[in-house]
């Protein structure tokens, strides 16, 4: 299975600006996310329109594109990366740029999903209880094939007559990874469906594919990740580092 992977990278941030290029002990994020991302592919690609990180991402040796500034989703950056790449690929993976720790397995693991071959749209998911209380994140409801029944920003399902604290104890909820792998075919499609209106309530561009009637497959990994939106993530990102 020939494989890509593509990282699409902002400088402009509303919380961090300029956050791919953040040091972290000596290599600025987006090389911390290169490298873990290579460890497990064998085409990375970084998708940026911003000519700092296109230079830094160079500086390292990393393969950068420029995509258009205009995009406003992750996925159709990638899309454009993709078709100016002209790199041939069974599986294109969105690989969130403000993750330095990314696990190399999780890549393994989304791309499984594509060895049945009637799967062209894949995520993460990893098993949660400790974080039911704070409802921070984004919640994944499955059906028995492991395909997404329903994203929210919400606790799903909810769990009627039962009380909060016990909710863990009778069902077994799942939080996303903000990862997605497509056929080259269902990401030209993906970007050219028009925004639907739970996306639009819940500000989650992977429900436009299921409210389409389409499936997303799910992936169940151990590995948590860490989005770094503040300086408070950044720093957490830091810590952990050093403490590896």
């Amino acid at each position: 299975m020939k494989v890509l992977g593509i990282i699409p990278a902002r400088y402009l941030s509303t919380r961090l600006e300029g956050k791919p290029l953040a040091d972290i002990f000596g290599k600025p994020m987006i090389q911390r996310v290169y490298e873990q991302a290579k460890i497990a592919l064998g085409n990375v690609l970084v998708a940026t329109d911003d000519q700092r990180i296109a230079d830094a991402v160079k500086a390292f040796g990393g393969q950068v594109t420029m995509t258009a500034a205009e995009h406003t989703t992750g996925t159709s950056r990638c899309l454009e990366a993709y078709q100016n790449s002209k790199i041939e690929a069974d599986v294109v993976v969105n690989i969130q740029g403000d993750e330095p720790l990314l696990e190399p397995q999780q890549l393994d693991e989304i791309v499984n999903c594509f060895d049945d071959k009637t799967v062209d749209f894949a995520t993460l998911v990893f098993p949660n209880a400790e974080e039911l209380r704070d409802g921070n994140g984004v919640y994944v409801a499955l059906d028995k094939n492991l395909n997404a029944s329903w994203f929210s920003r919400s606790v799903i399902p909810h769990m009627h007559g039962i009380e909060r604290n016990e909710w863990d104890k009778t069902h077994q909820f799942y939080k996303h990874v903000g990862m997605y792998a497509y056929t080259p075919k269902a990401l030209v499609e993906f970007s050219k469906m028009e925004q639907t209106t739970c996306e639009k309530a819940e500000s989650l561009e992977q429900l436009r594919w299921l409210e389409n009637g389409n499936k997303i497959r799910v992936g169940i990994t151990k590995h948590r990740t860490i989005a770094v939106d503040t300086i408070e993530d950044l720093e957490r990102v830091r810590q952990l580092i050093q403490q590896k």
